[in-house]
This record gives C-alpha cells, sequence and structure tokens, in this order.
C-alpha cells in the first residue's frame, strides 16, 4: 500500500479542497484503494465509504440492480467497469465513484482475461475507463497495480474537471 500513498494523498488533497466526495468499489485489488485514502488526515470529508467485492456471489448481494444496466455488456471491459462506476455513484450519493475489476493471479479471470489483466473506471462530473495489462501473474504487484491505475485514474479526472 505505501506505493499508493503519495496518489491517495494527492486525491485527498484535491477532493477535500473542492468539498467533494468518493466511494470506492474495488474487487482484484482487495481494498488498497480504500486503505490509502483512508490512511488520509482528515478522511472522513471526503471518503463515503468502499466495497470489496471479490465474488459474483457479493455482487449479486450488494449491488442494488435497479441503477445498473448491465445487459449486453461483457464482464471485464471498460464499458461494463463504467456502468458499475455509474451505478455505484448513484447509489452511494456522493461526488465520485470508482470501479475496478480483474485477474490479480496467479490464475486468470472466470471471464476469460489472462492474470494481470484489470478495467478501472471513475464516475464523477467526468467519466473514463481503461484497461490494465500488467504482463505478469504476480497476485501482489498486480494488486499494486490496479489500485495505482485507479489513483492515476481518478487524478486524471479531477484534473479534466478542473480544466471544464
Amino acid at each position: 500500500m505505501d506505493s499508493l500513498l503519495p496518489l491517495a494523498r494527492a486525491a485527498a488533497e484535491r477532493l477535500k479542497a473542492r468539498g467533494e466526495t468518493i466511494a470506492i468499489g474495488e474487487s482484484a485489488g482487495g481494498g488498497l484503494v480504500s486503505a490509502a485514502l483512508i490512511a488520509q488526515p482528515g478522511a472522513s470529508a471526503f471518503f463515503i465509504g468502499g466495497t470489496v467485492i471479490y465474488t459474483p456471489q457479493a455482487g449479486r448481494a450488494l449491488r442494488d440492480r435497479t441503477t445498473l444496466s448491465l445487459k449486453g455488456l461483457d464482464p471485464l471491459t471498460p464499458p461494463f467497469a463504467q456502468e458499475l462506476a455509474d451505478g455505484y455513484r448513484t447509489q452511494m450519493g456522493c461526488d465520485w465513484t470508482t470501479s475496478e475489476m480483474g485477474a490479480a493471479g496467479p490464475a486468470g479471470s472466470p471471464y476469460g482475461p489472462k492474470p494481470g489483466t484489470a478495467v478501472v473506471a471513475i464516475s464523477g462530473p467526468v467519466c473514463k475507463a481503461r484497461m490494465v495489462e500488467t504482463g505478469t501473474d504476480d497476485r501482489i504487484a498486480n494488486m499494486r497495480a490496479f489500485g495505482r491505475a485507479q489513483l492515476e485514474l481518478l487524478l486524471e479526472c479531477l484534473d479534466a474537471a478542473d480544466a471544464r
């Protein structure tokens, strides 16, 4: 998690300065982004909460299906992750949300992608989603890379919102 702290600090400072809130949705990242954000002083001013949905069973139990339109979307794709982030934002009633799902390793995803593959998305005044491919099956390294990608995309979206 230490490698995520500088990115989380930058995001926390920006969110606090803007008076905005965020909720974090994670899967293969295992909660590292939530932990990095909560570690920031004054986290209660911007951090609403987070979920780690690691199995389809948890997804069915924890996601409010009325806020999602996943029909026809393939899992582990940018459109799927964007829909998750958008739905989670509605559910949580906050300014920003993230979504991440992937295969940290050593095995691939039951949906097909190889280890080291994830998709991350941000929902807010600016929305973006992208694939992450590390090329390794190193579970811990992939979890960190997925978290880093999530925070980097958040900072990119915050920048884009500032430019508007």
